[in-house]
């Protein structure tokens, strides 16, 4: 079975929805991540839920390509979650056929924490979605250890544990805590590279990560040892943000050449 690899939000934007769509199509990517609420207050994201002619024109180019949605951004879990405010985006997920929604957990509150994780995981669950919580050594989450805690104790079949090779690489965590995260609990993985040593700031570490990171290879992330313990069929994000090398190269050019490193990374 051939690896799907996608074509993330991070690595394509600003270009609208239906544009990533034709363009991993052209590349031969064989699906896309979109974003449809901000990483943070004020941050970019595709008005779809505003938009329903861009909706419209995203299914449009989906079937035309038959490239569809992998995964949609961003559900942060935080101390005052409330499940109903999700039902509209979880709504556009669905139409948009979507297979998978990225959760963070900003809860220092870990019981509440679970409890939040359990309730959105049920309201996805109709609509055929996973549930993804993505550790993140600046959030409540910051390693694997704790974001597969929070997904067994949760304990619904359709929650699982995303490991993003930035973040697998930065935080408290090894290959075998990866290789330790049950197979019904993986979904899809985001891969990319980044400068070692790890930076000792939070706000280094963001900014990293939304901003420049390097491509599959560049950097110093033990990427062979990280996709060694996950499973060899598990679909990849290739999430590359480059604030300035991504601009300079252009949007296909950059996502082009993002394919190429992670296949050469992940062996084809």
């Amino acid at each position: 079975m051939s690896r799907i690899f996608s074509l993330a939000y991070l690595t394509a934007a600003p270009l609208s929805p239906p544009d990533v769509v034709a363009l991993a199509a052209e590349l031969g990517y064989g699906a896309v991540g979109l974003r449809a609420l901000p990483a943070a207050p004020g941050g970019d994201f595709d008005p779809l839920l505003a938009d329903k002619a861009l909706v419209r024109e995203t299914i449009a180019r989906i079937r035309d390509t038959g490239v569809g949605v992998f995964d949609v951004e961003i559900v942060r879990l935080a101390a005052d979650f409330a499940v109903k405010r999700f039902e509209p985006f979880l709504e556009l997920c669905g139409e948009l056929g979507a297979k998978a929604v990225l959760v963070a957990g900003d809860d220092p509150d870990e019981a509440r924490l679970t409890a939040s994780f359990a309730a959105f995981c049920d309201a996805a669950a109709p609509y055929g979605l996973s549930a993804d919580l993505e550790f993140m050594p600046w959030t409540a989450v910051a390693d694997a250890r704790a974001a597969l805690r929070i997904v067994e104790r949760a304990a619904r079949p359709n929650g699982g544990v995303l490991v993003d090779a930035l973040h697998a690489g930065r935080s408290a965590t090894t290959t075998a805590d990866i290789a330790a995260i049950p197979r019904n609990y993986l979904h899809y993985a985001q891969i990319c590279d980044a400068p070692v040593p790890t930076p000792r700031t939070n706000e280094e570490l963001i900014f990293t990560a939304r901003c420049a990171r390097l491509l599959p290879g560049e950097g110093g992330i033990d990427l062979a040892g990280i996709f060694a313990a996950l499973p060899a069929d598990l679909p990849v994000s290739i999430e590359v943000p480059n604030d300035e090398r991504k601009p300079a190269a252009g949007v296909k050019a950059w996502s082009r050449d993002a394919l190429a490193a992670a296949r050469a990374a992940l062996g084809g």
